[in-house]
């Protein structure tokens, strides 16, 4: 169900621009990021709460 105010897209899109410093695959599992290289997952869905909020947080 969509929240007002909140697009996947954009957060996933703003998750991937802070992992290109760090590496996006070095947070996934070989199937997590297979699947994520498919573009069958996002990372919204693939990584966990507490990974999101601290990259969130990371200025």
């Amino acid at each position: 169900m969509p929240v007002p105010g909140y697009d996947p897209d954009d957060v996933d899109n703003l998750l991937e621009t802070k992992l290109e410093e760090t590496d996006v695959q070095s947070h996934l599992s070989d199937d997590e990021w297979q699947s994520y290289q498919d573009d069958s997952t996002s990372l919204v869905d693939l990584l966990d709460e507490e990974q999101i909020d601290q990259l969130l947080d990371e200025t």
